[in-house]
């Protein structure tokens, strides 16, 4: 009779056989293409988890890490310090490995047996299809790579092994010479100092990258790192002491440059539709003295309430983050709960073990969407440790789908299956969607370029489905918008404003003009297509309020006087490459257009979305037969009478000597005023010094009106029965505020009467008024009683008394 199972254990049963017959993407590797699988067991014991375990365990680092030693001798030595290491997962990923892979039915790799392990290994390894034959076995379809900026990307199927550009260096060492090199090598552009380089060579590594298939771009992030807008004056400064000084450059300088460079990757990635994956919390070189790639900790101060500014400010990026330890894992939840593009992506280095991914993975499971997770990477380095790596993550995740959702939560088993499978494969799919281009297994065949189609979705064409790469020698119509035929969709896309849904498109006479162009000479097929740019001039010229189309010959001053714009992304700049509809929210009255030669003026609404509600058409007659003739093109101007809302308001000095200004001119809007002159201020001064007198009466000759040639009057203290006696506060000096002159203090107070307290009340009254060169005396009155006051007595002469 055989026993039945419990249900729940039925149930994992069965949704683990399900969830592990599907053919699986790895969304995060650093396999090498062009070495995937492993030649020896050294291969797979000299991986660092295995190295820093050992070394961790009391192993010796030169042991590990001796020059020259052979494979055999590694895992010699490697096998004898295996045993503290038999608990953990990693020691586990290593016997399953061994066993699927090379026969092995053992539980224990030892002195006993890893000889004739090692030798079944090789022989096994060196077949040709070695790599391809580990895929299989592991039922895995393609893996993503980690590729430096540098990386040609050829020689091998980037079907199998998709590209992804690895950014660290860029945003973090550009300030290495050789990384500086690299750059200019692979890009073929030299960073001059200005941003515009900077920008172009990052572009260009993009270009190259989604033309053969990248699918992401990825960074590894320290804690202390917060991504923040820099201007482009700070970021100037920043680019020419980083050129000029290298690595001794200062920390702030090196700082703002990193963080301009992941702004600009940010950007890119919005610009591609590549998704930019985050690996947060990792701090290098923690242990100094570990063994390589055994030297690096998580921090549990980081958070991510530091990407905020990013998260908001590309709400059209996806963004994969990875925490290195499950302590972040509540605040990645919180996240991506929250924001729609923050996506919760596997369980990195330190998480990865069983308990840390039940917990974590339960956690999101329970409060992210289920279309927001990517459930597991194996971030292997070998092509053997994929399988061993995503079935421990199957197994816990078939007893969270099986106790969870269908004991607890009364789930049929095929709908638990269908989540396994969303969180498994599906949203790989999803997130890093495929783009049609060809596999670049021969470097030197063209290929065409991926493009986008549209800003918003995640579809991606090639060229030739663009109906932009036909056969070679063959003629295409263009749409440049230097051609008629630009005219007159441009003249179309601005008669649909206004329209709301409502669309306009040229006549056939119209088409009939369009002029065939060589797309050699016309088409850049390196540039991604945006299938609505009208409505991208308005998103990315946010300064700008008015759209003209005028005559090609007319220059922007011809039409408008208008400052030219600083700072600009120079991405930006050009115009693009189609013309299309845009949408309107300002009503339902159309515009005819009655010849695709006119002249079109949208004005803004007002309504802060960008798009014109006012058409205006300049007069047929102000515009000469020859000039009607010329081709149209789209100018973008300002309606506003604020110059300052085009100016960068951290201009670098690049741009400024680009204005052609002879200084910075402070303007504001409060009342104008004469400027001060200097000069008139020095003949306003006194240069005659303030003749005080003698204040104190303390000099002999102070009775005296006049003191020989002194021409100043001297100052008397006045004596009648309103006088004071001046104490020392009365006598403190104080500058006047408007004039600067010195002058005694005036009190309030017409009491001439002076206290003194707390306790006892003690009068003090002045005599009769005597000459001023005389003693003054001054009766106190003191309680009989007060013994504090006895022997008190003042007088207004100089003693100490």
């Amino acid at each position: 009779m055989t026993a039945r199972l419990p249900m729940s254990d039925s149930a994992r049963e069965s949704i683990y056989e399900a969830i592990a017959s599907i053919r699986l993407i790895d969304p995060h590797t650093h396999i090498n293409p062009h070495a995937a699988g492993s030649t020896t067991l050294a291969d797979l014991l000299g991986y660092h988890y295995y190295t820093e375990l050992a070394h961790s365990a009391g192993m010796p680092k030169d042991q590990i890490e001796e020059p020259g030693i052979q494979p055999r001798e590694l895992v010699r030595r490697l096998v004898e310090n295996l045993s503290p290491l038999e608990n953990t997962a990693q020691y586990r990923w290593l016997v399953e490995i061994c066993r699927m892979f090379f026969g092995f039915d053992g539980d224990r790799i030892d002195a006993s047996n890893w000889e004739s392990l090692y030798e079944t290994a090789e022989s096994q390894m060196a077949s040709a299809e070695w790599a391809q034959i580990v895929l299989d076995q592991s039922n895995v379809e393609a893996v993503f790579l980690t590729n430096d900026f540098d990386d040609d990307l050829a020689g091998f199927d980037t079907d199998t092994y998709i590209p992804c550009l690895r950014t660290d260096d860029l945003v973090f060492h550009l300030a290495k010479p050789e990384v500086r090199q690299r750059l200019a090598g692979c890009s073929g552009i030299e960073l001059d100092g200005s941003l515009s380089s900077l920008r172009a060579s990052l572009r260009q590594r993009f270009e190259h990258f989604v033309g053969r298939g990248a699918r992401a771009c990825a960074i590894s992030l320290p804690p202390s790192f917060e991504p923040t807008r820099v201007s482009d004056g700070r970021a100037s400064t920043a680019l020419d002491q980083v050129l000029k000084r290298g690595l001794l450059a200062d920390d702030a300088h090196k700082q703002s440059l990193s963080r301009r460079i992941f702004w600009t990757l940010a950007e890119l990635c919005d610009e591609f539709g590549l998704p930019f994956d985050l690996m947060i919390g990792v701090n290098r070189g923690v242990y100094a003295g570990g063994v390589y790639q055994g030297q690096d900790l998580y921090d549990s101060r980081v958070s991510l309430i530091q990407y905020r500014e990013l998260f908001n400010a590309f709400p059209g990026v996806k963004f994969p983050i990875s925490v290195l330890a499950s302590v972040t894992n509540q605040e990645l939840v919180s996240y991506a709960w929250i924001f729609p593009n923050v996506i919760t992506n596997g369980h990195w280095w330190y998480s990865n073990t069983p308990s840390f991914i039940a917990r974590d993975t339960a956690a999101r499971l329970e409060a992210v969407p289920q279309t927001k997770q990517i459930g597991y990477y194996s971030d292997a380095y070998k092509l053997e440790f994929v399988w061993p790596k995503f079935d421990m993550y199957r197994n816990v995740l078939s007893d969270i789908l099986a106790d969870h959702f269908v004991h607890k939560c009364g789930w049929s088993e095929e709908r638990a299956i269908e989540l396994g499978r969303r969180v498994l494969r599906d949203n790989v799919d999803e997130i890093f969607p495929r783009r049609t281009t060809a596999s670049t297994t021969d470097p030197d065949e063209p290929t065409a370029s991926a493009v986008r189609v549209d800003p918003l979705a995640d579809t991606w064409a090639d060229d030739s489905a663009a109906g932009l790469d036909d056969e070679p020698g063959s003629e295409t119509v263009a749409m440049d918008w230097g051609s008629k035929a630009a005219a007159a969709a441009a003249a179309a896309a601005a008669a649909a404003v206004g329209m709301g849904l409502g669309m306009a498109k040229p006549d056939s006479d119209e088409l009939d003009d369009l002029e065939e162009v060589d797309e050699s000479e016309e088409v850049d097929d390196g540039e991604p297509f945006d299938s609505n740019p009208v409505e991208t001039l308005f998103e990315e010229k946010d300064s700008f309020d008015t759209v003209a189309i005028g005559d090609a010959d007319q220059t922007d001053d011809d039409l408008f006087e208008v400052p030219e714009s600083i700072g600009e992304d120079p991405a930006s700049d050009d115009l693009p490459d189609r013309p299309t509809l845009v949408e309107s929210d300002s009503g339902d009255d159309s515009v005819a257009i009655t010849d695709v030669n006119d002249t079109i003026r949208i004005t803004d609404d007002d309504d802060d979305d960008g798009l014109g509600s006012v058409v205006a058409f300049i007069d047929e007659d102000d515009v000469s037969e020859d000039e009607a003739d010329q081709n149209a093109t789209v100018v973008i101007v300002s309606d506003s009478d604020d110059e300052e809302a085009t100016l960068d308001p951290s201009p670098s000095e690049d741009e400024i000597q680009l204005v052609e200004v002879a200084d910075v001119e402070l303007s504001g809007a409060g009342p104008s005023r004469a400027a001060i002159d200097s000069d008139a201020i020095k003949d306003e001064l006194d240069t005659e010094p303030l003749d005080l007198g003698n204040m104190f009466g303390d000099d002999d000759d102070s009775g005296d009106e006049n003191n020989g040639d002194d021409p100043a009057p001297k100052i008397q203290m006045l004596r009648s029965e309103d006088s004071f006696e001046p104490d020392e506060d009365s006598l403190q000096l104080t500058p006047d505020p408007t004039t600067g002159e010195l002058t005694f203090q005036v009190g309030d107070d017409d009491d001439d009467e002076l206290s003194l307290e707390p306790e006892s009340p003690v009068r003090v009254q002045p005599n009769a008024p005597s000459p001023a060169n005389e003693d003054l005396e001054i009766t106190l009155e003191i309680p009989a009683d007060d013994e504090e006051f006895e022997g008190f007595t003042a007088s207004d002469d100089d003693s100490d008394d």
